[in-house]
Order: C-alpha cells, then structure tokens, then sequence
C-alpha cells in the first residue's frame, strides 16, 4: 500500500483516526509559559531586586527554552520522535563545543597578547 492509500485508510502520518497532533490547551499553556518566562526577569531587571540578575535571566532563557522545545516544537521523548530529540541534542553539543572553543581561543589570546596581563617588567 502506498502513502497515500495509508493516508485515506487513516493510517498515514497526516490522515485518519488515529493522528495525535496538538491541541488548543497546549499552545495555550506554551503561550502563557512563555509569557510568564519573559514578564518575570523583565520585572526583576526593572526592579533591580536581584543581585545575581544574569544568573537568574540565564536560568530564565534556559526554562523558556525548554518550554519552546516542548510545547511548540514538540520535541519529546516517544519513539516516533527519537530522531528529532537526537538531533537537537547534537546540534546543542555542537553550539556548546563552538561557543565553548571560541571563548577558550579568545581568554587565551587576551592573556597573551595584552600588555598589562603580562607578567615581569617587559615593557619598562
């Protein structure tokens, strides 16, 4: 049977009885997940009630990251999406091995090439 006749017979990916798609009531929950993740830090950032406030706006990003993962791009951890959850999670390692590389490279070039890190009395 090809796609299509699976389609009309309901059990292709888009047809039929049996397809588990998203509903109102979790894009709803995503949508005000996601707009109580941005109010919050924006009102800690005003206030100026936080001491660690880009600890706390971190941690923030971090949930609201998760809440788009979840709730929009709707990565989970069933069999059908196992592929999408492994390649998201190489793309984060990915991300993580760049930025990381390039912060190392950079803190190491300005200890070595800024005079005033340098050790002893070269320039006197």
């Amino acid at each position: 049977m090809n796609v299509a006749n699976e389609a009309l017979a309901g059990r292709g990916p888009h047809g039929g009885h049996g397809a588990h798609g998203p509903t109102h009531k979790q894009y709803t929950i995503g949508f005000a997940l996601a707009i109580i993740l941005t109010v919050i830090p924006f009102a800690l950032v005003m206030s100026h009630t936080v001491a660690a406030t880009p600890l706390v706006i971190a941690g923030f990003a971090l949930a609201q990251i998760l809440v788009h993962i979840v709730y929009f791009l709707h990565v989970d951890t069933s069999e059908e999406k196992r592929w999408n959850l492994m390649a998201l999670l190489y793309t984060g390692v990915m991300v993580f091995i760049v930025l990381g590389g390039s912060l190392w490279i950079m803190h190491h070039l300005y200890v070595n090439m800024v005079p005033h890190a340098m050790h002893g009395n070269v320039w006197k």
